[in-house]
């Protein structure tokens, strides 16, 4: 689960180093400077971990026991999850053809005998880099590009695959009482929320984007995504409670101006999921899924309460209209909120 950035309270380091001696050394000197470091002896057990765990940078050796530096430098390079990491070589090879071909596909490479200093100071310009152009300044998760490249490795895939669209009820009357900054905490805990319910009910390779303001996205398998949908909208329900006034609770509504400026009252802010799956039928575009995607979140947003939809449509010809859909539209094996029963 792709879950950077949230309440991680310092850079994780992970260190593929099968010298014993190098790697206390460097457990030792990124500890000091306030680095969470993971270990790794063998390049099999550095892609597990990456791609368990997902640290935000990479220390590798090239000469490990089993697969080299090389091979995982290309592996942690053709996982959705590890696309991105900066990946830093560490080796005894000063002779131009390692470092070139080294460079090719990592991000900087520094030789054996290191300085502590340097190599500091390569880390977090690797960090700086990866903060600013890959992931969300509010959540920390992952953004852009790397939540379009997610979407677009699984629309690839031929394996059952399930993509949930996340979006916020009546979050705009939430700001308008309690404030932007107040609006944030509550983005912030969807985005907690979503990565706690992925890492208990989800896959370790599944992924969690931030698309934007209230909008996430999870990539995952179809078995997982029933468990998934439940879980996050139970915890909303349940975690949300602690960032309204005891009135408002009370009362169960938010009291605020319309866009006409008439003073009304709003529900509570919910949770709705849509879900698209190629359980049913290909889908093998961007502009495909985005439609099919608004879509079923528009109707998981027709329930009262925090609810998801998930897509049971076969072909591209058929609409969520009701009158032209043969699907109801409380078929409890495509919607499932408050006032649906299963």
């Amino acid at each position: 689960m792709d879950v950077s950035g949230l309440e991680i309270p310092s850079p994780v380091i992970l260190v593929i180093e099968d010298d014993h001696a190098i790697c206390l050394l460097l457990r030792e000197t990124l500890e000091v400077e306030g680095f969470t470091v993971l270990t790794a002896t063998t390049g099999e057990e550095g892609v597990s971990l990456a791609q368990r765990d997902l640290p935000h940078l990479v220390l590798l050796d090239l000469m490990l026991p089993g697969i080299d530096g090389f091979e995982v430098v290309r592996q942690l390079r053709g996982h959705e999850r590890t696309e991105h990491l900066p990946i830093v070589i560490l080796s005894a090879r000063h002779d131009v053809y390692y470092k070139v071909r080294a460079l090719e596909s990592a991000n900087d490479y520094l030789t054996k005998p290191f300085n502590g200093d340097e190599l500091l100071a390569r880390i977090r310009t690797q960090l700086r880099h990866l903060r600013s152009i890959l992931a969300s300044p509010l959540t920390g998760l992952p953004a852009g590009l790397r939540v379009e490249h997610a979407v677009e490795q699984r629309l690839r895939s031929t394996e059952p695959w399930a993509i949930l669209y996340l979006d916020l009820d009546h979050f705009k009357a939430y700001n308008d009482v309690y404030g932007f900054l107040a609006g944030n905490e509550l983005i912030r805990l969807l985005a907690r929320v979503a990565a706690d319910g992925l890492r208990d009910e989800g896959n370790p390779s599944d992924f969690l984007g931030h698309i934007g303001g209230d909008d996430f996205i999870i990539t995952t398998t179809p078995d997982c995504m029933e468990p998934l949908c439940q879980r996050i909208e139970a915890s909303w329900d349940r975690e949300s409670r602690a960032l309204y006034s005891a009135e408002d609770l009370q009362r169960g509504t938010l009291l605020a101006e319309d866009r006409q400026g008439q003073r009304q009252a709003f529900p509570l802010v919910t949770v709705s999921i849509g879900v698209v799956t190629n359980l049913r039928r290909s889908i093998t575009t961007m502009e495909a899924f985005s439609r099919i995607a608004a879509e079923v979140k528009q109707r998981a947003k027709s329930f009262a309460g925090s609810s998801h939809y998930v897509d049971q449509r076969t072909s591209s010809r058929e609409t969520l209209d009701p009158t032209l859909n043969a699907l109801d539209p409380l078929d409890p094996a495509a919607a499932h909120g408050p006032d649906v029963v299963a």
